[in-house]
């Protein structure tokens, strides 16, 4: 019986080895458990601010949006205006360059028959004439 209590021992010791060389290795991966737990509550704490400063951030990029939308809105309406103006404009000077041709042509068709009539040297000066308005003409046309 003795040898029997004797290999009995022999193998709870045995098998009480290994189980405290895995204890002596649970531990230390316990306590690098124990050190990344701390440094992680520090990384958890650090995205909580600035979640927190987002957060706070998200009323004051609204406020700016908001102002700066009706700033834009207000440019926007005023160039509308402008354009309208513009066209307006346009219209106008097309209707009077429309006139001064108009004009223009009448009053050549009246110079031709005058210009018959009027002696040589005149007429150098009224093809002249003709020749500025028709100037005049072609710079009208290329504003349209």
């Amino acid at each position: 019986m003795a040898n029997l209590e004797l290999i009995i021992n022999l193998i709870i010791i045995a098998l009480l080895i290994p189980m405290i060389i895995y204890s002596y290795s649970l531990n230390k991966s316990l306590n690098a458990l124990r050190q990344n737990q701390k440094s992680l509550a520090q990384l958890v704490s650090a995205l909580n601010e600035a979640t927190f400063k987002a957060e706070n951030s998200i009323p004051k990029l609204k406020t700016a949006t908001e102002h700066s939308s009706e700033g834009l809105k207000e440019v926007v309406d005023s160039a509308k205006e402008l354009k309208n103006d513009l066209l307006f404009i346009n219209e106008r000077a097309d209707s009077l360059a429309d006139r001064l041709e108009n004009v223009i042509s009448s009053s050549r068709n009246i110079k031709s028959s005058a210009t018959e009539e009027v002696i040589s040297p005149e007429k150098n000066s009224v093809n002249d004439r003709a020749a500025a308005e028709l100037e005049l003409l072609k710079a009208l046309r290329s504003i349209k």
